[in-house]
């Protein structure tokens, strides 16, 4: 025992048994002094216009007062030590301010100001930087002290987490190169348009699958998603497995360190060096090299939960959700912006449901009501050996319109402006663009155009189809992308492209297709007796209707086959 220690022990009545002077001796360092939720640091930016809850940790019982913009609200720590206070929504303002906390010490957050702050979420096309491909041509010119990013570490977990790691920072060049290129583009038309201060938490993760960002409790609503969950269900009988058998992680963990010495560094040397093989095999016109993979596979860890392998994106259900959203709750938001999809481009149908519930369980547990969900319908990405695709992508895409369906969404079409030969089209400007334009109109009630025409219906006319679309914004046209990837050929701007029908023997051939007003006519000499229309119905479609203000049309079909 150490000196210190036993002298202390020695000064308190020889009457006490040693474990009860043991207890008394170690009281004070079992305090906890006053402290908040990371979220509430220096440069944070909290909702204008709504109540704003702030919380943190002190010693049970404790009362906690919080001082803000004139506002004083004081609360009881309960017996975890948990608190929390709601301050009265405040006028969006520029003038930084400081947060202070009061308890038995006092704890003051500077720069505190009050604007607009959207969570952004997501897999890599989110989480891709600013610092990455021509989107780094906006680094110079990064420097604004009202636009702001709190960036959640990756972390996964099997129950939901309280806390996240990550600051706040004001955008510079230096700043900003790690911010998400698409949200930083959103964020910075905000700015310019609304002129308050914008502010994205980001909280994503490349390849990861839309039910690792989904709350067990929208997993279990009635009815059920029985798939995810018999996922669910396996990965956490192994997760407590391993916490009754710790022995079983010390083996792995001897094993992967092994595989950290003598596999990993070659590995990582060639996934630091594929980004420019990729970029040599676009220049000479060759197919993109697949991503690297280590020489020896990782060890398999027992506890799927707990340890994914180094190589390998969390794919279990809800713990992505569980240690990087569900510890933002109840942080007050306007709206969140979400860019996710490829890693589920397999089961589209299976999305039409995971989607709106993803939605719906967030919204729950914020008890925010329904906030603005805006998200970005998957760009153009692939080969395609047939016209139009019997799977994949499309049914992906089409579950993404089928969600507009679903209160105060809206979608940013995005399948002019992708790349068939890379899943990350160098080009997030454009996304954070018409992501903007759905949020300065929706929310801002902006009078503008924002979004592309949206299939809303058809008829037969003979042996021609007429399609109507909402979303026009004025009018049809045969429209040009914004951006073209390289080693893509331009659309045509006589004749709209994209379209194809099929009769009673489901045999697509390319039809003619023609605007007439607000409608689109199609029709086709090989099918006397039409009985369907898909357009855009492929990985990497080349299509060209649009409306007056460049908005592409989304991809549909008028069918219900497959």
């Amino acid at each position: 025992m150490h000196r210190s220690f036993r002298s202390k022990i020695r000064g308190l009545p020889r009457s006490l048994p040693p474990s009860l002077a043991l207890l008394l001796f170690l009281l004070p360092a079992l305090r906890a002094d006053v402290a908040l939720h990371p979220l509430f640091s220096d440069y944070a930016v909290l909702q204008r216009d709504h109540p704003v809850p702030v919380w943190g940790t002190a010693n049970a019982g404790e009362a906690v007062t919080v001082a803000f913009a004139g506002q004083t609200v004081s609360a009881l720590a309960d017996a975890r030590g948990r608190w929390l206070v709601r301050l009265a929504p405040v006028s969006a303002t520029s003038k930084p301010q400081a947060l202070v906390v009061r308890a038995t010490n006092t704890v003051a957050v500077r720069d505190v100001v009050v604007g607009e702050v959207w969570l952004a979420a997501g897999q890599s096309n989110m989480a891709s930087p600013l610092s990455s491909g021509s989107a780094a041509e906006a680094l110079p010119s990064a420097t604004d002290p009202l636009l702001r990013f709190f960036t959640v570490t990756k972390a996964i977990s099997a129950e939901p987490l309280a806390d996240v790691q990550g600051s706040w920072e004001p955008s510079t060049p230096e700043s900003a190169r790690k911010f998400s290129a698409v949200a930083y583009f959103f964020a910075r038309e905000l700015r310019l348009t609304q002129n308050i201060p914008v502010a994205v938490i980001n909280a994503s993760w490349g390849g990861t699958p839309i039910q690792t960002w989904m709350s067990l409790e929208s997993l279990r609503r009635e009815p059920p998603i029985t798939r995810i969950l018999a996922d669910w269900n396996k990965a956490h009988v192994q997760h407590l497995a391993v916490k009754d058998h710790p022995q079983r992680m010390v083996a792995y963990l001897e094993d992967m360190k092994a595989w950290e010495t003598d596999v990993m560094p070659a590995f990582k040397q060639a996934q630091r060096a594929h980004p420019e093989t990729v970029e040599a095999a676009k220049a000479a016109g060759r197919p993109v090299p697949p991503s690297p993979k280590p020489a020896r596979p990782e060890p398999v860890a027992p506890d799927p939960i707990a340890m994914p392998a180094p190589s390998k994106r969390p794919n279990t259900p809800t713990i992505t959700y569980n240690a990087m959203i569900a510890p933002l709750v109840p942080y007050a938001l306007r709206g969140v912006l979400w860019y996710q999809g490829e890693a589920d481009a397999s089961r589209g149908l299976d999305y039409r449901v995971s989607f709106p519930r993803l939605i719906e369980g967030w919204r729950s547990a914020w008890g925010q009501g329904d906030f603005p969900f805006l998200y970005v319908q998957l760009p153009a990405n692939g080969r395609d050996p047939v016209p139009v695709a019997p799977s994949g992508l499309p049914f992906l895409r089409e579950a993404q319109l089928l969600t507009l369906g679903v209160s105060n969404t809206a979608m940013a079409v995005t399948v002019d402006i992708g790349d068939p030969a890379d899943v990350h089209p160098d080009n997030k400007v454009h996304v954070g663009h018409r992501l903007a334009l759905l949020a300065r109109r929706m929310v801002h009630g902006e009078h503008l155009v924002s979004s592309g025409p949206i299939y809303a219906g058809s008829s037969l006319e003979g042996g021609t189809f007429r399609i109507r679309f909402s979303d026009t914004g004025g009018g049809l046209e045969i429209g040009q992308a914004p951006w073209v990837a390289r080693g893509v050929q331009p659309l045509p701007t006589d004749r709209l492209q994209g379209f194809y029908i099929a009769g009673e023997d489901r045999i697509w051939v390319a039809a003619d297709a023609r605007i007439d007003g607000e409608t689109v006519l199609v029709s086709s000499p090989a099918v006397t007796q039409p009985k369907a229309v898909r357009y855009g119905w492929a990985h990497s479609p080349r299509i060209n209707l649009s409306n007056r203000a460049g908005l592409p049309a989304a991809p549909f079909r008028t069918d219900d086959w497959n």
